[in-house]
């Protein structure tokens, strides 16, 4: 059993890390509508990365995401795993600050913190998914999350 759970949506955008974290996160346990909703859409729009030994899974549903993995993106080694950290700590801090201010930022974009601890160890493969989803996040959405202006 997968101990920890991200799943991305369009326009209504589901994060969901199931850690031993204080605040709610939706998982797929407590959060039916996320199944309904994942049956709808198609599966070659979906991304999933799990590595069973660290026990962490990522799930993207995002209409257009994987393709836009597949074709825009760097390919995977490019950049640094340290890189790819760096860079999603500052995304996932924004991220959650937008969470907690949805009358100041679109709520369908930001519905759900992120819990990403900075001293685990998520993997390449993860991390790489995630900081590619922030980046066609900001570019889809025309959002930007931290200093850097998004680009591929």
């Amino acid at each position: 059993m997968m101990k920890n759970l991200i799943y991305i949506m369009a326009v209504c955008v589901f994060f969901a890390f199931n850690c031993n974290s204080t605040k709610q996160v939706a998982s797929i346990n407590d959060e039916h509508t996320v199944d309904e909703r994942t049956e709808t859409i198609k599966v070659n729009d979906t991304v999933k990365i799990a590595n069973e030994e660290l026990e962490y899974e990522i799930i993207i549903i995002d209409p257009g995401f994987a393709t836009w993995l597949l074709t825009n993106a760097r390919p995977e080694g490019f950049y640094s795993q340290q890189y790819l950290e760096t860079r999603n700590k500052i995304y996932v801090i924004e991220w959650n600050q937008r969470v907690q201010q949805p009358f100041r930022f679109n709520p369908n974009l930001y519905e759900l913190r992120i819990d990403y601890e900075p001293h685990i160890d998520y993997g390449y493969e993860v991390n790489y998914k995630l900081y590619n989803y922030f980046i066609y996040f900001q570019m889809r959405f025309n959002q930007r999350l931290g200093p850097f202006i998004p680009r591929i």
